[in-house]
């Protein structure tokens, strides 16, 4: 498989994985570029999609962990953005999630993404954000009861 056969095809993963961490589509799609560069200067040695696919997420996720590391940015807030359309019902809902998930850690947020998005076993999240399993299980455990009680606090979810 080619790089651009690759990139074209887990594109869409990287993307989402990086919104659920970044909790913004312009940043996700500089995380999932900032990804695909790093998988590119590696390609000769990641000829296997399976290889190259582990690869790519391992460097999504430390990336953004060192992306939260050095908060500075250049970047300003819109005082206004053009409204679109949405059908989306759960919108709410969103916008509650994704605060209550920038409230997260950087590394505790990536875990619980990870874990319960992307559904990996713990083993494998474990790895990517390189800590001990019984760690990654602490942190899920943190994540999942910190966005409860956020989530309850605003009143989005009741459990």
């Amino acid at each position: 498989m080619e790089f651009e056969e690759f990139a074209r095809a887990e594109w869409p993963a990287l993307r989402r994985t990086a919104f659920w961490l970044s909790g913004d589509w312009h940043t996700a799609e500089d995380l999932a570029q900032a990804t695909l560069m790093k998988v590119y200067a590696r390609w000769w040695t990641l000829r296997r999609p399976a290889r190259a696919a582990a690869f790519a997420r391992t460097t999504l996720t430390r990336t953004w962990i060192d992306w939260q590391r050095k908060r500075s940015t250049g970047e300003v807030p819109a005082e206004y953005v053009a409204d679109r359309p949405v059908d989306d019902s759960d919108v709410p809902l969103r916008h509650a999630l994704l605060a209550a998930l920038a409230a997260l850690p950087a590394v505790q947020r990536a875990v619980v993404v990870l874990r319960y998005w992307e559904d990996l076993p713990v083993e494998e999240v474990a790895r990517l954000v390189g800590r001990k399993t019984a760690t990654v299980r602490s942190d899920a455990a943190r994540g999942l009861a910190a966005l409860r009680e956020t989530l309850a606090e605003k009143g989005a979810v009741t459990w």
